[in-house]
């Protein structure tokens, strides 16, 4: 049965991303502090269709495992637009929803990769994804209002994230106006690393 999921970057003080998030600023320019462990890894530049890392280690297998279990995704609007641009074609092997208010006919690549445009709410994607993801993983992709619309109903099963060793001081939070009562959390997995820590939570709703 299809979990719904997420897997994230922060820095220590709690930013999923910088300021001024944008097409021709993606992540507010932060993903070098906050992804810098991913970017050293050979299966991460693999996923994205390029050549690059310098090391194929453990972290490699967490990338490849994530990548692995997901059978659909959903997005923003905004984490949609900066991508856009730049994405690989046919980057994400699987069928992608994105929530928008924007009426647009679905974006069919070369390969697996089909986006589609969603414009009544994360119940009416979740449906789609579900259905689409053939009963592998469904995973919230981003950004954090759309990770957190999904915390906030409940929809939550699990999630992943990789604590920076920095601090941003400004910026978007991942956690920001999160219904502290919703679930019940677990950890289910503590990975030290070089340059982040691995953090897994399992999520149950009360």
């Amino acid at each position: 049965m299809s979990k719904i999921i997420f897997d994230s970057g922060i820095s220590l003080d709690g930013f999923f991303a910088g300021d001024n998030r944008g097409p021709n600023n993606p992540m507010g320019g932060v993903s070098g502090k906050l992804h810098q462990w991913m970017f050293k890894q050979k299966a991460f530049w693999k996923q994205i269709k390029m050549e690059g890392g310098e090391e194929y280690g453990e972290d490699s297998k967490l990338i490849e495992d994530v990548f692995a279990r997901t059978g659909s995704y959903i997005m923003g609007k905004r984490m949609f637009d900066e991508g856009e641009v730049v994405w690989a074609e046919d980057l994400y092997e699987a069928d992608v929803y994105v929530l928008t208010h924007e009426k647009r006919k679905p974006w069919v690549q070369k390969g697996t990769t089909t986006f589609y445009f969603i414009n009544d709410g994360i119940e009416s994607a979740l449906e789609k994804a579900r259905y689409s993801a053939n009963g592998k993983d469904i995973r919230i992709q981003g950004g954090a209002n759309t990770i957190q619309q999904f915390l906030n109903a409940g929809l939550v099963d699990e999630f992943f994230i990789h604590i920076a060793p920095v601090f941003l001081g400004s910026g978007i939070r991942l956690f920001d106006g999160i219904d502290k009562d919703k679930y019940d959390i677990e950890i289910l997995e503590v990975i030290p690393s070089n340059l982040t820590t691995h953090l897994r939570f399992k999520m149950t709703k009360k």
